[in-house]
């Protein structure tokens, strides 16, 4: 554990976000993998106090300043590539009530991030069927809900689109609920952000026009 008397917790939580960000940015870590290591690296603990740690959003404004610091020249062309490709994917799974979340939505998006996908209906098996009947070849795991009620089942693929030979593929996962689960999914927390969108926002994301800010 920290010893607080030798540390000042908002200047560790600024440290250790910020180590944070470059390991999200640089190394494509997941938020939760990052502050671990952020916080090893800053106080040289393998445990360390919820309350010393910085929350996600903390994590998120760390990461927008990297970029914009570090990447300036190609995250925003990779953020589009991301977007382009969610809606291309959203508008395949228009029957099946397609959102888009995590950093691809949200606009922290780089060179390591994959496509997340929700989709909502009645019957989510139709979906794994319509991905046979495509010949796309998908993992099947699980993801936590949103909501936390448990888990549910997710399709992930590599996807490369046409024109794109010499291009990395990008990873989509596309998680499947109920129809039912959409119900106040999509309101806005207190800073007016909302955790999905559907195809139409990240469509006028592309466009350029003027859209609620989203969160991971």
């Amino acid at each position: 554990m920290v010893r607080k008397s030798h540390f000042d917790p908002q200047r560790v939580r600024e440290e250790i976000a910020i180590a944070a960000a470059r390991l999200v940015a640089e190394d494509g870590l997941d938020y939760a993998s990052a502050k671990r290591k952020a916080a090893r690296q800053v106080v040289g603990e393998t445990r360390v106090a919820g309350e010393w740690l910085p929350d996600n959003d903390q994590i998120e404004e760390e990461i927008r300043e990297y970029q914009a610091l570090f990447q300036s020249d190609s995250q925003p062309a990779l953020l589009r590539r991301l977007r382009m490709i969610a809606v291309d994917w959203m508008e395949r799974l228009a029957p099946f009530n397609p959102y888009l979340t995590g950093a691809v939505l949200g606009g922290t998006a780089g060179e390591h991030s994959d496509v997340h996908l929700q989709v909502f209906c009645d019957n989510p098996k139709e979906v794994a069927i319509y991905m046979l009947n495509a010949n796309i070849q998908y993992d099947v795991s699980e993801t936590r809900h949103f909501a936390g009620r448990g888990y549910v089942e997710t399709l992930s693929f590599l996807w490369r689109p046409a024109g794109e030979r010499n291009a990395e593929p990008v990873g989509i996962h596309v998680a499947l609920y109920e129809t039912d689960d959409l119900r106040g999914a999509v309101r806005a927390d207190a800073r007016g952000r909302t955790a999905r969108a559907n195809l139409q926002a990240v469509q006028a994301l592309l466009d350029g026009d003027e859209v609620p800010s989203f969160t991971t």
